[in-house]
């Protein structure tokens, strides 16, 4: 089947071919002969009960700095697309939340990729909290009291905004640091949110492993690594990524998901384990799977095609 597939995420200039999950989704799109239109979530409208996005034809091609191009833009109702692939990165706030809205408005008539109700209700450093077992030492609050008892509890902490994305404003807070108190004050004065303070793993230093799960099934993982002198495995700040296979720690782990995300509309999916621990369940626009592919010799995206196309 030919189908129509709007993409709504960042600029296509800022697209890494190499790296960049969404760009090899939509070349596995077009392979299949879909239609591929791109927005940006600001080109979203709604308008008597219809909702609708100023988008353009868009074709990519594996080819650096010439690797998308765009055709004319037009107002286009969202309804009379297929699929709608929410791929944005966070941050994930009322803008983010309100593309949900909007989005839920058309879905599951047309099926948006993930279902946006379940990714408004997963926020990545929350939705796992669902599952304590999994879970190294967490609190969230914005009570400093709180976060004192809890270092004198664990010593060792790392300290994280709530709603950030890409290993920004992660700290690693030793036993002896000095910096607690002035680190709370300036979250304090950033974000009204509640901070989370979790147990900080060793094990993050010989990796942060992301799985992918689609529909609900683990498919493949990449263990990324810190770069030397860095807490922080995300490949945004050095992080590299290794070949990795998945342990009977990560099978327990992705057999408790899976079955709640496949329920939930969320198909592709990328959580991150630490020395055994569920650490974040990335349901907005997750990373990985080229990274993996090169590893294992495998194409996530068609697998991922696979379960949209049987979900229509």
């Amino acid at each position: 089947m030919s189908l129509s597939v709007a993409i709504q995420m960042d600029p296509v200039s800022t697209i890494d071919i190499n790296g960049d999950s969404s760009f090899v989704l939509g070349l596995e799109a077009q392979a299949r002969g879909h239609r591929l239109y791109h927005y940006l979530p600001q080109d979203l409208c709604y308008q008597d009960g219809r909702v609708y996005a100023r988008m353009r034809p868009v074709e990519f091609r594996r080819e650096a700095g010439n690797h998308a191009t765009l055709g004319e833009a037009r107002l286009a109702d969202l309804s009379d697309m297929d699929v709608v692939l929410m791929r944005q990165d966070p941050p994930f706030d009322m803008s983010y939340i309100t593309a949900t809205h909007l989005l839920e408005l058309v879905h599951p008539k047309t099926l948006v990729v993930n279902d946006p109700a379940a990714v408004r209700n997963a926020p990545e450093k929350l939705f796992g909290n669902r599952f304590p077992s999994l879970m190294p030492p967490t609190l969230i609050t914005r009570d400093r009291r709180e976060v004192l008892a809890f270092r004198e509890k664990h010593q060792d902490l790392i300290i994280k905004p709530l709603f950030g994305n890409g290993g920004a404003g992660i700290f690693h807070i030793k036993p002896d640091d000095e910096n607690l108190n002035a680190l709370l004050e300036m979250f304090s004065g950033l974000y009204r949110e509640p901070i989370i303070v979790q147990k900080y793993l060793p094990a993050v230093r010989a990796g942060d492993k992301r799985i992918i799960l689609v529909d609900g099934e683990a498919v493949g993982a990449t263990n990324r690594v810190p770069a030397p002198g860095e807490a922080r495995s995300n490949m945004h700040v050095g992080g590299k990524p290794h070949a990795s296979g998945l342990d009977e720690r990560d099978r327990e782990i992705c057999e408790t998901l899976g079955p709640i995300l496949k329920e939930q509309g969320l198909i592709f999916v990328g959580i991150d384990v630490i020395g055994g621990y569920l650490t974040e369940i990335n349901v907005t626009s997750p990373t990985g799977i080229q990274e993996i592919n090169r590893f294992d010799g495998v194409c996530l995206e068609a697998t991922i095609w696979d379960a949209i196309e049987t979900r229509l």
